[in-house]
């Protein structure tokens, strides 16, 4: 689909590896090739443990149009850790898949926007919209910016069924302002917060 439409994309899996089963994104270039798979770290809740195996990779980057992209996926973005480790390792987009139910949306409202501030890079949170499988999901999906900007923010609120198809910018040009301007990553103290 990648290759035909002519532009990467990301999706989420269930992938099977021998005996385990992981919640999984992949990210493939505009030419259909596979560039990374990261493997979801934190499980949420009993039925994601019962079926899933944590992945053991924190940061899994690929370079795609001159940017550095990460991937998370839905709970991991709640770990500030995550955010960072990522930006410690020079990625410019995050891209988090979600599946965040109602009544979560302030994930969306607040932590995913405070993750691209406190982290210094773009967030592309994508959640699903409506019910599915007797769940209800609250939509949001939202690209925040390192500048504390909202770029794209689904207005179809909670309480919208609809899908859409969204399009915001990643702008290179933000992404080096907002790492002048707010300097979280060169004033960390990492000695103090170890043990």
């Amino acid at each position: 689909m990648a290759r035909e439409a002519g532009i990467a994309m990301a999706y989420g899996w269930p992938e099977r590896n021998g005996a385990h089963l992981y919640n999984a994104v992949r990210l493939v270039g505009r030419d259909g090739r596979p560039l990374a798979v990261y493997r979801k770290a934190h499980l949420y809740g009993r039925a994601e443990h019962e079926l899933f195996t944590p992945g053991d990779k924190g940061v899994v980057q690929a370079s795609l149009g001159g940017l550095t992209v990460g991937m998370l996926i839905c709970y991991d973005v709640e770990f500030p850790e995550a955010a960072r480790a990522h930006a410690l390792a020079g990625t410019d987009l995050l891209l988090v898949p979600t599946g965040l139910m109602s009544p979560w949306g302030f994930v969306a409202r607040t932590l995913v926007p405070a993750r691209a501030f406190e982290s210094q890079l773009y967030v592309a949170y994508a959640n699903w919209t409506g019910e599915h499988g007797g769940l209800r999901f609250c939509g949001r999906t939202t690209i925040a910016a390192p500048d504390g900007t909202v770029k794209c923010l689904d207005p179809a609120a909670a309480s919208s069924d609809r899908d859409q198809l969204l399009f915001g910018k990643v702008e290179p040009t933000t992404l080096a302002s907002a790492r002048r301007t707010t300097t979280y990553l060169r004033d960390r103290r990492p000695e103090l917060y170890a043990g």
